[in-house]
């Protein structure tokens, strides 16, 4: 929790950055409303990763099924490629509207939590853009300009910045150890285990949804008054804690930025049959004016 810049109540975990400088801000036309700049982290969304279409992992593995057959996942591999024996994944994705904050009403009468009722907010099973690498290019065509192994080589960078310390901004096109943000969909290329692969696809579903302008940005200076365009997800915006099928709940690691390292929470987290599906709770960093 923080007010301006000053930190009230630190964490060990590291702070995003971008908190406003002042600790008083001004909402509001013609006449603005005065009021304290206050950050803090609120858990809003569950995702669920799963390889079984439909499975609702954060459900207690509910199937809610259409009728119709759709959305394999499955791993792959190893395949050779280039020399190397390389696995690969195809994950689905259910994405939840869930306010903790809000319906606990651990901070009683306060504007700015989100205040909304549970939801499934989106499934992949059903988007054709989630299913294939080509057609995921309609939203983001630049993913050809870091399909080289120089744009790739810079992750190394954010993997490291993001395992110390947080995530580094200007990379957007790096998930850091998990691997690239490009293609925003479930095709894993280089699986390594099902935590780092998992962590990658729920990260690239958030920068998907700021893509198509579902997810809003609500850190730092700008988001004060309210929530605004980010079509490039600033990374540092989000934490996804594992909360199936092995809980996370204490350390440093629990509630890991994007692209830090999966070597400690990825430690037999994931079994297998029954343990094979993921679910994060994803947390939020918000700047607000509360008036």
């Amino acid at each position: 929790l923080s007010l301006g810049s000053l930190h009230i109540w630190p964490s060990a975990r590291p702070e995003a950055d971008g908190n406003p400088a002042l600790p008083v801000c001004a909402c509001g036309s013609p006449i603005p409303r005065i009021g304290v700049a206050v950050g803090f982290w609120e858990p809003v969304r569950l995702v669920d990763v799963t390889l079984k279409p439909w499975c609702f992992v954060n459900l207690g593995g509910t199937k809610i099924a259409p009728g119709f057959d759709i959305g394999h996942g499955a791993y792959a591999g190893p395949q050779i490629d280039g020399g190397n024996a390389q696995a690969t994944a195809k994950w689905n994705v259910h994405w939840y509207i869930y306010p903790l904050l809000y319906w606990m009403e651990i901070v009683a009468d306060f504007l700015c939590l989100e205040q909304t009722s549970f939801d499934i907010a989106y499934v992949t099973e059903i988007d054709p853009l989630w299913q294939d690498d080509t057609l995921t290019t309609l939203i983001n065509p630049e993913a050809a300009v870091f399909a080289n192994p120089i744009a790739q080589v810079a992750c190394a960078a954010d993997c490291i910045a993001a395992t110390i310390k947080k995530p580094i901004t200007p990379l957007f096109w790096c998930a850091g150890c998990q691997g690239s943000m490009y293609p925003l969909d479930g095709n894993v290329a280089a699986h390594m285990n099902p935590i780092q692969s998992s962590r990658l696809v729920a990260e690239r579903m958030a920068y998907k949804l700021h893509r198509e302008l579902i997810a809003w940005g609500t850190m730092g200076s700008k988001g004060l008054c309210g929530k605004y365009v980010m079509p490039i997800m600033n990374k540092q915006q989000y934490r996804f804690q594992m909360v199936n099928p092995a809980p996370m709940v204490k350390g440093r690691y629990a509630c890991p930025p994007i692209g830090a390292s999966d070597l400690k929470p990825g430690s037999g987290r994931t079994y297998p049959v029954i343990g094979e599906d993921i679910g994060y709770l994803v947390w939020r960093k918000r700047n607000c004016c509360a008036l």
